[in-house]
């Protein structure tokens, strides 16, 4: 039997958008790792990157 979602119509692609996301930070922390960093300077870099894209953001 074929199955038309995984949850439902509105959760999956909040779903797939969630393991995305986890995947891509968990890539990010790896390679920052490989570099010599810590997982709370990564968090460092990654709250000033949202700071400036959020404060040029405003400035348009």
């Amino acid at each position: 039997m074929a199955y038309q979602y995984i949850i439902s119509r509105t959760l999956d692609p909040i779903f797939a958008v969630s393991i995305g996301l986890a995947a891509a930070a968990t890539r990010i922390n790896r390679e920052e790792k490989d570099k010599g960093r810590s997982t709370a300077q990564t968090v460092d870099v990654f709250k000033r990157r949202v700071a400036l894209w959020w404060d040029g953001g405003a400035k348009n």
